[in-house]
């Protein structure tokens, strides 16, 4: 359908470096377009993609390394490990195949879950929508970092929720929540996650240089808004006013001084879309965000939902 000068000049301008060509060129099958190879784009290019692929992701700033594009990239890819695992055993009982869950970094297992008795119709149908959407996320993060990709953590859904709705007083210090139980819960621990997910992707967007990079995490966070405002208008409908706003306050104790998080009324009004002054999203950054997946306001390297840490250079809390 398309000309290898056509292929070739569509690549060079979506991605910035040999690197991001070559994974291109793999994710999008490009020999199917008739491109043959790496020899398009000239024998130099292997050894400077061989170069950065090496590139120590575990170095830090300090020992002489900027955070690179896929350390952003594999913070993301273990935030959607967990949304991915948590839809999943909601949906249909079980977590991501094995074949999605090796990398760099340590492997761990996921701690609970159960599929979701479901009563509504609509609200099955959208949550294995979603689950699907979140399967893709991490099909694709992995694809585009290659073997640059971290393994998934251990994730914790059993306890982590009882933690997070104490922590929210949704339940007193004695009790349980258990998010599979019923489809109200689940719909609260889903407000949980994707208003962190949006918030993470646009806190991320300023630090990716990349141009491919920055463009697929655009995709991502306005699916992630997509999921948001399903939602949060759903939580709207059930009238589950009083516990979004104390989820959100929970989440505004934990990431620092600024009080952006909100539930999803507003001066008694409807607040499906939580934007500042100006209409827009707000962000966070990734230390902010591993304060609420951590469930602690202090530096922390591991806690609530990743009890032994996240994998990747981006692993300390705020």
């Amino acid at each position: 359908m398309f000309g290898k000068n056509f292929v070739k000049d569509m690549i060079d301008r979506s991605a910035e470096n040999p690197a991001d060509r070559r994974r291109f060129l793999k994710g999008a099958g490009a020999a199917g377009l008739g491109v043959a190879g790496l020899g398009l784009l000239g024998t130099a290019a292997a050894p400077a993609a061989l170069a950065q692929d090496a590139k120590p992701e575990s170095e830090s700033a300090e020992d002489g390394y900027a955070i690179s594009d896929s350390a952003i990239l594999n913070f993301a890819l273990n935030l959607e490990y967990l949304e991915a695992e948590f839809y999943s055993y909601a949906v249909y009982g079980w977590g991501l195949p094995s074949t999605l869950t090796y990398g760099t970094g340590r492997r761990g297992p996921v701690e609970g879950g159960h599929e979701v008795p479901f009563k509504s119709k609509s609200v099955r149908q959208f949550a294995t929508e979603i689950a699907r959407d979140e399967y893709d996320h991490v099909r694709f993060l992995r694809g585009a970092l290659g073997r640059a990709a971290v393994s998934r953590p251990t994730i914790n859904i059993n306890t982590s929720f009882t933690a997070a709705a104490r922590a929210a007083g949704l339940i007193d210090s004695w009790e349980t929540f258990n998010v599979y139980a019923n489809e109200d819960n689940f719909l609260l621990g889903a407000f949980i996650f994707e208003d962190v997910g949006v918030t993470a992707y646009k806190g991320a967007a300023p630090l990716i240089s990349n141009k491919t990079y920055l463009g697929a995490a655009a995709g991502i966070l306005a699916v992630e808004a997509y999921h948001a405002a399903n939602i949060r208008t759903t939580l709207y409908d059930r009238g589950f006013y009083s516990a979004t706003d104390a989820i959100s306050a929970a989440r505004n104790s934990l990431d620092g001084p600024s009080n952006d998080d909100q539930g999803v009324t507003l001066d008694h009004t409807a607040n499906i879309i939580p934007t500042d002054s100006n209409g827009l999203a707000f962000g966070r950054s990734p230390g902010q965000v591993l304060n609420i997946v951590y469930l602690t306001p202090n530096v922390a390297n591991s806690g609530g939902f990743y009890p032994n840490g996240v994998n990747g250079q981006l692993h300390t809390s705020g």
